[in-house]
């Protein structure tokens, strides 16, 4: 078994500014777009993130997915959701990214059903992320869920979480944030952020001494009614009127909307360790994004 670590580990360990970026499966069996969208990305990130359903939306496998990329030598970082699978799929899944060379995950709980396009399916949600973060500690201790031994090896996954800092309950969010790091969360991704001054209390008040980094998200919003949308369909984003007003009144809204995801990279470059970049269907602009925000290519993609 590789000991070797990931491109994003390294990145880690040497404490440079973590820059990941999602890309969404194809709804197909054709890979080219989103193999083209993450190539784009090459020597720019440390990781790419392959979404699980996001949205409860039919999408190919994450894990099928994250090796397309790996074999491709794009790093993933492979979502993985507790909606769709139970203990025994899940730890098939994880062995299975072991085996292929993927390193790098991310535990969520995932998006209720209802909210997708298969309103009828059943969710399963046996395991939710604490839970799953739990099943990744022991796989990588050499056992299973019920605690038997993995009689062909140990995995060596690397485990994140997601962070929500707008959270309503700040007593909830500190809660969880500690479930997640007691259950082994090695880094964090956060949702959208719209309230960087609740991300500044977030990191002062409860993310400073807990030694693992946090990512803030970064979304491209390609204009004034996209914005909008988000306010009305995404629980806990309020993305503020004035940028709201900025998009609208801007001649060109797509540019607005790459010139405030610089400014908000500047932002998060002040106050946390990285950055997640959510360009949905227009992933080909993060590269302007980071070269308006200053942040150069990286030194060893």
């Amino acid at each position: 078994m590789s000991s070797s670590l990931s491109l994003f580990q390294s990145a880690i360990k040497a404490g440079e500014f973590l820059i990941t970026a999602e890309v969404m499966p194809p709804k197909g069996g054709n890979p080219a777009h989103m193999l083209e969208m993450a190539r784009l990305l090459k020597g720019r990130v440390h990781g790419v993130n392959i979404t699980d359903g996001s949205r409860a939306v039919l999408r190919m496998s994450s894990l099928a997915a994250s090796a397309i990329l790996q074999q491709k030598g794009i790093e993933p970082i492979y979502q993985v959701a507790c909606r769709d699978r139970n203990a025994i799929g899940l730890q098939a899944d994880l062995m299975g990214a072991q085996a292929l060379g993927i390193r790098n995950v991310l535990a969520l709980t995932g998006d209720p059903i209802k909210a997708g396009d298969h309103p009828e399916a059943r969710g399963v949600f046996e395991l939710e992320s604490v839970r799953l973060l739990q099943l990744i500690h022991k796989l990588n201790a050499g056992i299973d869920f019920n605690d038997k031994p993995l009689t062909d090896g140990a995995t060596e996954l690397f485990v994140g979480a997601a962070i929500d800092p707008q959270c309503g309950s700040w007593s909830g969010l500190q809660r969880r944030f500690e479930r997640k790091l007691n259950a082994g969360a090695q880094f964090f991704q956060s949702q959208l952020i719209s309230d960087f001054d609740r991300l500044e209390k977030f990191m002062i008040q409860l993310a400073t001494d807990c030694n693992k980094p946090i990512l803030a998200g970064i979304f491209l919003l390609k204009s004034a009614k996209n914005a909008q949308f988000i306010n009305r369909c995404v629980p806990g984003v309020q993305i503020p009127d004035h940028m709201i007003d900025r998009l609208a009144r801007a001649t060109d809204p797509l540019q607005e909307g790459v010139a405030i995801a610089a400014e908000q990279v500047k932002q998060a470059r002040e106050l946390c360790q990285g950055v997640h970049l959510m360009a949905v269907k227009r992933e080909d602009l993060i590269p302007q994004i980071l070269d308006l925000a200053g942040v150069a290519p990286l030194k060893n993609p």
